[in-house]
């Protein structure tokens, strides 16, 4: 029997499955009351800072807009693959309005997303493992030289202190890309961003003295950096990698990906995203419809000999870290090697 053609049909009898729990079908109310109250609590975040004035408390409202921009970015995340309407018009207005609230290129993101999901931890496809500062397998560890070596000898302990960085990277790799013309919808998104960056700073420096106000934006942008790194870390990063040809498409998304046990505020402060395996197998399934699928999928990989992966969220992070610290463990041997 052709092996490929075999592990296709296994994947089909899945897909059955969830469709015939109804597991596919849009939750059109779901995303009206979760938008909606992200834009009323986004609202209310910059009345109460216009209200608060220059002042250090100013820093708890940086710590709500983190959550919230990082929650608007879930929805942005979900109509990228189309969760929330069926085709891919609605779902786009929807991602590239928000992508201008949080001041993040949609279009660049989807992009390199669903390469991601194409070739999950893959040496060679996966954007995510092609991060400088960080070294993601043995190869790549080897590679590094210079400070880059000397970051990825100590990886673990410098990774969450490097998350803080990723709101300004989501910033500034989104406007590069837009600048260049690398994105589709390049005046539009253009406009967005940078009416976001004027705005937010404008509003910023308007109401806060300088030094509270730089403070106010590192604070902000940090916290939501962190958060969104914190969310993504622990779905693939330490799991099993790939290089070659990839395997059939059940086997590349289940090997590669993490799930994260908890009840509904870990659904919430993770935005539906600890349930990496049952998304990266259904893209598309709404958000909520998630949970759902879990024990569907659970059992299906049990009856065929696939290992499901799933652990508790500061597990998931011990287990990142390790990998990590393991895979500097080499270049710190090597070097101990040469001071002697």
């Amino acid at each position: 029997m052709n092996v490929e053609v075999d592990a296709t049909s296994v994947y089909s009898r899945l897909l059955a499955e969830v469709r015939d729990a109804d597991l596919l079908r849009r939750r059109h109310g779901y995303y009206a009351v979760k938008i909606t109250a992200n834009l009323v609590v986004f609202a209310g975040a910059w009345v109460v800072f216009a209200f608060l004035g220059d002042t250090w408390w100013q820093l708890l409202v940086a710590a709500l807009l983190a959550v919230v921009f990082a929650q608007m970015a879930f929805v942005g995340h979900d109509a990228g693959h189309k969760q929330i309407f069926r085709t891919r018009r609605p779902n786009d207005a929807v991602g590239i309005a928000h992508g201008g609230l949080v001041g993040m290129s949609y279009q660049w993101w989807v992009d390199g997303h669903n390469r991601h999901h194409a070739n999950p931890n893959h040496e060679e496809h996966d954007p995510d493992l092609d991060i400088a500062a960080l070294a993601f397998t043995s190869g790549q560890a080897g590679a590094k030289h210079g400070f880059l070596r000397w970051m990825a000898k100590h990886q673990a302990f410098l990774f969450f202190p490097l998350l803080t960085l990723e709101g300004l990277n989501l910033h500034i790799s989104g406007i590069r890309a837009t600048w260049h013309g690398e994105t589709k919808m390049r005046r539009v998104e253009g406009a967005l961003l940078t009416a976001h960056v004027v705005g937010y700073l404008t509003a910023v420096f308007l109401v806060l003295s300088p030094g509270v106000a730089v403070v106010f934006v590192v604070v902000h942008q940090a916290l939501w950096g962190l958060y969104m790194g914190s969310v993504f870390a622990p779905n693939h990063k330490g799991m099993p990698t790939m290089a070659g040809p990839p395997l059939d498409f059940l086997r590349r998304q289940v090997l590669t990906s993490r799930n994260i046990r908890g009840g509904w505020f870990t659904d919430f402060l993770l935005g539906g995203l600890n349930y990496q395996i049952e998304h990266h197998l259904f893209p598309n399934m709404p958000r909520p419809h998630l949970r759902h699928a879990q024990p569907i999928v659970q059992r299906f990989c049990a009856n065929h000999d696939i290992p499901y992966v799933q652990t508790g969220l500061f597990g998931s992070y011990r287990q990142v870290l390790e990998h990590l610290h393991q895979l500097g463990a080499p270049l710190r041997a090597a070097d101990r090697l040469q001071r002697v």
